[in-house]
């Protein structure tokens, strides 16, 4: 066999191997690091994918078509992911098999690669070298195989536990959530005084969905079993809700528990963002322009009011705090919204672009 030839083998067989190194590290960026690391890999596809699903919804007027077809997204492209990682393993180790095989064609090869990936029983590769190349597939594919099997319990246990708090938001806040909706119930109720074992409970909501969701980035694209739940348009009802308590409601003393719910909220929303390489401005002014109108809180607060809800009577300086709150979340609610395209609901969804997809590809910003 000439040298060229062998060289180029060689290479092939070395480039192959690489690939196959990158696909695992890209499985366990994605399935086993507890950490916010975004994988090309996983990038690409979910992108991929999401652009063919958006240029079929943007032909559905209604939203319900539209929201029946996005539920599709998520579990077709987790489904696509590990596919991939099989197919690219496939193809690299039939690769790696004709090139230390001369006598060996491309059919052969690839038989020999299946038969390894799938541990279907046969022992083609009768030289060492082909023999270690197999083991070691064989065990890749068993490995990728494990990951998706464990992958898959560990999500859908995470999106219980996320949902839950979301369907049960129904009963104080109403479908879509509304802050002033939350608030009113309360008052109606005599729980004004109890909220604060309710900013407690969101609290710790956040920091779960903050850890999960950046450790599992496909959850964010899960959409809740209602078409009108949103874990994002429950997060800015409670977000605003809180706001609102520790702005406007004239109660006992300042509401610590609100303001570390609101602070709760707007780091996890945050770092989502960062994952998602979400631009926002990490450190604001209160007096920065937010996407709700003075009018619009007039106007919350009017209904507040009429329903009996006890308010502060100096509505500037209520709105300035309230300002000074919301912009801490104003941007990243809205945009995360757009991306996972939920549902419309009151001061968040309801002025968020219909669809906005993540870049591909862009390093994800360093935390401020």
């Amino acid at each position: 066999m000439p040298v060229v030839e062998v060289v180029l083998r060689a290479l092939l067989a070395v480039v192959a191997l690489l690939v196959v190194l990158l696909t695992v590290l890209s499985a366990v960026k994605t399935v086993v690091v507890p950490r916010a690391i975004r994988a090309r890999l996983f990038t690409l596809v979910f992108v991929t994918i999401r652009r063919g699903f958006e240029l079929f919804g943007r032909r559905q007027s209604d939203y319900f078509a539209r929201d029946a077809t996005m539920s599709l997204f998520a579990p077709i492209a987790l489904l696509t992911l590990p596919l991939i990682w099989l197919v690219l393993t496939f193809s690299s180790y039939a690769a790696v098999y004709w090139s230390i095989s001369p006598g060996e064609g491309v059919r052969s090869a690839m038989e020999i690669s299946g038969s390894y990936l799938f541990t279907l029983g046969s022992d083609p590769a009768g030289q060492l070298l082909g023999k270690m190349a197999g083991f070691s597939e064989a065990g890749f594919g068993l490995g990728l195989l494990a990951l998706l099997i464990t992958f898959l319990p560990s999500m859908y246990t995470a999106f219980s536990r996320r949902e839950a708090l979301v369907a049960l938001l129904d009963v104080r806040a109403g479908t879509p959530p509304s802050a002033i909706v939350m608030l009113v119930r309360h008052h109606l109720i005599g729980w004004l005084d109890r909220l604060d074992d309710l900013w407690r409970l969101w609290e710790r909501w956040f920091v779960e969905v903050e850890e999960s969701h950046t450790s599992y980035g496909a959850l964010c694209f899960f959409r809740s079993s209602h078409p009108e739940h949103s874990w994002i348009t429950a997060a800015g009802c409670v977000l605003d809700a809180a706001a609102l308590t520790a702005s406007t409601l004239d109660l006992k003393g300042r509401q610590p528990e609100a303001e570390l719910c609101i602070r709760s909220g707007f780091l996890s929303l945050r770092r989502l963002a960062d994952f998602f390489d979400i631009a926002y401005d990490p450190d604001p002014f209160p007096s920065d322009p937010i996407s709700v109108t003075r009018a619009e809180f007039d106007e919350a607060c009017a209904a507040l009011a009429n329903a009996g809800v006890p308010l502060k009577r100096d509505r500037d300086q209520c709105w300035a705090d309230f300002s000074g709150w919301r912009v801490n979340y104003d941007t990243v609610l809205l945009r995360l919204a757009g991306l996972v395209f939920a549902p419309v609901a009151p001061w968040s969804s309801d002025r968020s672009p219909a669809f906005a997809s993540p870049p591909i590809f862009r390093r994800p910003r360093r935390r401020r």
